[in-house]
């Protein structure tokens, strides 16, 4: 051993520091975890396949349109014209390269009840606006649509103040009010089929769906899917979920309208996150939450999305754990904060751990020793092989989730393109992994001590959880001159023109982020 070189010393001494008790256990976790989101993806896989199989017997036998409805005699006259009104609320801010495609998908739905699509945004200035006021007018006669300006939010989030005012403004006969983002692609029979499952059962207090990201390329797009990706088995339970996601939200009309359960008060009073906060209120209230198991939608990233986008956007999905409505919401984002916490290390420590029995393993074979003589080293490479068997068969069941899932879009969706999992670079979305839960934690204690965020160009600080009604002047700052051009994941145009794409690093988002942080904050009470 005095032969090796002093580097080569310290490569073994840190390899026998890696076989402790403790770092074993660490790297046997890692292996624990991969395996644990291998199983969820394979449940998840099942349920979406288990509805592809439903769809392709209904065709099978005499069904054309199973992928509208299970009984084609739902599609009677008859039936339709007893179908519930529903009015759909899309918030909107800014436009980009999928917009238009994706608005088109929205309001072309083959619902055959009286429905109405309700396009929000905070200005005439904001590019949507006359984007989709062209739309309307090229669908006009064919679709009851139309743009609503909301203003200026004052005591909640733009998106929650732009939900809110077009709730207002829906037909007085409307049942059930269906919000949607602008980023994702509906399918034909999307709201046939949550409207369906509400008339059904009653006791549904909210449905919801989840987006299947169709990565752009660069490193950012595939985090953002990698981020998804563990959340996706909650949405794929094909019933009851805890989760809820804000991009597809169904509810009940009256509960806005009587503000029931205090759905309306806790979204304006201070709200900042549209699903976080009705989770909230379904959970203090034991209200039912459900996704049905064709609720899933592509939903294309912007193809120039750039590496400090994408941490902007994580630092929101960070940011949210910072709002609470209760003092037991305030509890559970504190424990979802140090589990996400544990476990995003936990799971990025194995991989380092890894690394250095393999490097040990190649200095003992370079300089001819024999692993008998370094036995603490061939136990670290022992378990670096399991934890590269264990990630490969995590990466195997997130490709055949992602399959499945790209199959069930394009049978939901036949007159659509097709998708396609070719373009998916798995080697990418394996560094996606490390560096997506290497960075979490970074974000989320960054979110806990600024308390603050840059939303689309309005920038929100937080205080006791909520946007603070009384101090809205001075929690909610709006400054085009100063804040990004483009939203994070869309890459859409916040204020008219088309600008260059920002070269921001991350390191330049983190530097004016303290920057911000450490500005004297002269109107705290």
């Amino acid at each position: 051993m005095s032969a090796l070189h002093s580097a080569d010393s310290f490569l073994l001494s840190l390899s026998r520091a890696f076989c402790s008790p403790l770092a074993v256990f660490i790297q046997i976790q890692g292996c624990v975890i991969c395996l644990t989101l291998a199983i969820g993806w394979a449940f998840a896989a099942y349920v979406r396949k288990r509805e592809i199989n439903r769809i392709e017997d209904g065709i099978k036998g005499g069904n054309s349109f199973a992928f509208l409805c299970h009984d084609i005699n739902e599609l009677e006259h008859s039936n339709q014209v007893n179908l519930p009104r529903v009015s759909v609320v899309m918030p909107l801010k800014g436009f980009g390269e999928h917009n238009l495609h994706n608005w088109k998908s929205q309001i072309t739905s083959l619902y055959g009840g009286p429905i109405e699509f309700l396009f929000v945004v905070e200005s005439t200035e904001d590019p949507a606006y006359h984007a989709v006021s062209q739309l309307i007018t090229e669908f006009k006669g064919d679709v009851d649509a139309r743009v609503i300006v909301a203003g200026l939010s004052t005591t909640c989030s733009q998106k929650i103040h732009n939900q809110l005012v077009g709730v207002e403004n829906m037909h007085k006969d409307s049942k059930y009010v269906l919000f949607l983002d602008d980023d994702v692609r509906f399918h034909p029979g999307s709201i046939g089929v949550l409207t369906t499952e509400m008339e059904k059962n009653p006791e549904i207090f909210i449905q919801t769906g989840y987006p299947l990201d169709l990565p752009s390329g660069t490193l950012g797009s595939y985090c953002i899917y990698e981020y998804h990706m563990p959340c996706s088995m909650g949405f794929a339970t094909g019933g009851k979920t805890f989760f809820l996601w804000g991009g597809c939200m169904m509810m009940h009309a009256d509960d806005f309208r009587h503000d029931n359960y205090g759905v309306v008060s806790g979204l304006r009073d201070g709200g900042y996150s549209d699903d976080m906060t009705l989770a909230a209120i379904a959970g203090a209230h034991k209200r039912l939450i459900t996704s049905p198991p064709v609720a899933v939608f592509p939903h294309p990233i912007a193809s120039d999305l750039t590496f400090s986008r994408y941490w902007n956007y994580l630092r929101k999905q960070t940011f949210v754990l910072e709002s609470y409505i209760s003092t037991i919401n305030w509890l559970m984002n504190r424990a979802l904060f140090l589990t996400h916490f544990y476990l995003s290390w936990g799971f990025v420590a194995p991989y380092f751990m890894a690394m250095v029995h393999v490097a040990a393993a190649l200095q003992i074979y370079i300089k001819g020793y024999s692993y008998g003589e370094t036995t603490c080293t061939s136990g670290g490479l022992l378990l670096a092989i399991w934890l590269a068997i264990c990630t490969f068969t995590e990466l195997l069941s997130m490709w055949n989730l992602t399959r499945i899932e790209v199959q069930l879009c394009n049978i939901l969706s036949p007159e659509a393109p097709k998708l396609s999992l070719d373009y998916y670079n798995w080697s990418m979305i394996f560094v996606a992994m490390l560096v997506d839960n290497f960075l979490y934690p970074i974000s989320a204690f960054w979110s806990h001590f600024s308390q603050t965020i840059n939303w689309s160009g309005v920038r929100y600080n937080l205080k006791k959880g909520k946007i603070h009604k009384y101090l809205a002047t001075l929690q909610i700052e709006r400054n085009k001159d100063k804040g990004p051009e483009f939203t994070d994941l869309g890459g859409k145009h916040l204020y008219g023109k088309k600008a260059a794409t920002p070269k921001a690093s991350l390191l330049g988002s983190l530097g004016r982020s303290l920057a911000h942080w450490h500005q004297p904050k002269k109107y705290d009470v």
